[in-house]
């Protein structure tokens, strides 16, 4: 689903070619995500299968992870644009290093003008991966990857700063992955600048 990186900067750049010169925006800025993180837990020295060794467990952890957020759209018509829409956000787990990455498209619309509301909808793929660790109660996380489908819905609020420069406040998703057998739904909150061209 990263191909979709791709095509959004072909299209960009052949609507920044074209004569009729499509409207580009461009938002960059921070972003915190708390995910539903599953990992694999076992206790440190134990082999599987040995006797008097527990099975791994999973756990489910929700930590805060800061990030950054990068969102592309090549406006279709005066209210409806293209969008993708890239994310990473980085924390911990009791000592273990977890990463969610988010690469999303889908429409967007907004209401033009010096203060300008906006809403998208995105689908895509989320990749989350957790480092290995021992933990101070003498277990240990096991590392691992994985990938995923994933949705988001929100909105948020442009304001106007120069002429082709607007501050965004505020930018609130609700994301939805589908990570082994369940359903994870988590918040995102973004904030930056978007510039016009």
């Amino acid at each position: 689903m990263r191909v979709f990186f791709f095509v959004f900067v072909a299209v960009c750049l052949s609507a920044c070619a074209s004569p009729a010169r499509a409207q580009v925006e461009i938002f960059g800025g921070y972003s915190y995500l708390r995910p539903s993180l599953t990992y694999t837990e076992t206790v440190v020295g134990c082999t599987v299968g040995v006797p008097g060794c527990p099975a791994p467990t999973a756990v489910t952890a929700h930590p805060n992870l800061n990030g950054w957020e990068l969102t592309g759209v090549v406006d279709a018509y005066h209210w409806l644009g293209l969008a993708a829409d890239f994310g990473g956000n980085y924390g911990s787990v009791r000592g273990a290093s977890a990463h969610a990455n988010t690469y999303l498209l889908g429409p967007q619309i907004r209401l033009p003008g010096p203060i300008s509301p906006f809403a998208h909808a995105f689908v895509g793929e989320a990749q989350e991966r957790i480092g290995g660790a021992i933990t101070t109660e003498g277990s240990y996380i096991m590392p691992g990857s994985s990938n995923a489908l994933a949705a988001a819905v929100g909105a948020g609020l442009d304001i106007k700063i120069l002429p082709l420069v607007a501050l965004r406040p505020i930018q609130l998703d609700y994301v939805v992955t589908r990570f082994g057998s369940g359903t994870q739904s988590q918040p995102r909150a973004s904030a930056g600048l978007m510039i016009h061209f």
